[in-house]
């Protein structure tokens, strides 16, 4: 099965592809020499997600599924969630996002917090759902090199280290996109 996956994220591509079974066939947007920044204009992340999988699948014709991912903060009201990319402004910057999150937190006990993935499939006309979520605390201060995002500051339930500080595999395993795509490949196992 050829399915496109709707995003310039290489970080996340990257993820996809380990978790993905060989049976399915990721078509990036890079593999369509597609450029365009998909908007992100909706107020959820279920809406991003299904707007991108929408406006891709209109354009080529084919099954397409996107994600959406937010950093939802107990203590600062579930945000940056939605914002969670443009938090600092709509460059995008992860150290920027990093930096002013933790300057909100600095006072704050409470670093409660939760990565929440969406994922939209349209597929054959329709549009299915598939949520991941992956419960933790915002650290101190950043740790670790890998990942992308927030990952040098969010330390998963029942762990020590953060996101960045861990393997791929394990991420996958215990992460958000991880438990979504998790769930969109079983579906798609069943067609």
């Amino acid at each position: 099965m050829d399915l496109i996956f709707a995003t310039g994220n290489k970080n996340k591509l990257l993820e996809i592809n380990k978790i993905i079974p060989k049976n399915i066939k990721i078509i990036s947007l890079k593999d369509l020499k597609f450029k365009e920044d998909i908007p992100e204009n909706e107020n959820t992340i279920e809406g991003n997600a299904i707007y991108k999988a929408k406006y891709i699948s209109k354009k080529f014709g084919l099954n397409v599924f996107s994600d959406d991912t937010g950093l939802e903060v107990n203590a600062l009201n579930s945000s940056p969630g939605v914002y969670s990319a443009r938090y600092a402004g709509p460059e995008k910057c992860s150290e920027s996002n990093m930096k002013l999150l933790l300057s909100k937190l600095k006072l704050i006990s409470d670093r409660s917090a939760q990565f929440k993935t969406v994922i939209a499939l349209n597929i054959n006309g329709k549009t299915l759902i598939f949520e991941g979520i992956c419960k933790g605390e915002i650290s101190h201060e950043k740790k670790g090199k890998g990942g992308f995002g927030y990952d040098p500051i969010f330390i998963p339930n029942n762990h020590k280290k953060t996101f960045a500080e861990l393997s791929l595999s394990r991420k996958n395993e215990i992460g958000h996109r991880g438990k979504a795509v998790t769930k969109l490949v079983n579906y798609l196992n069943f067609l």
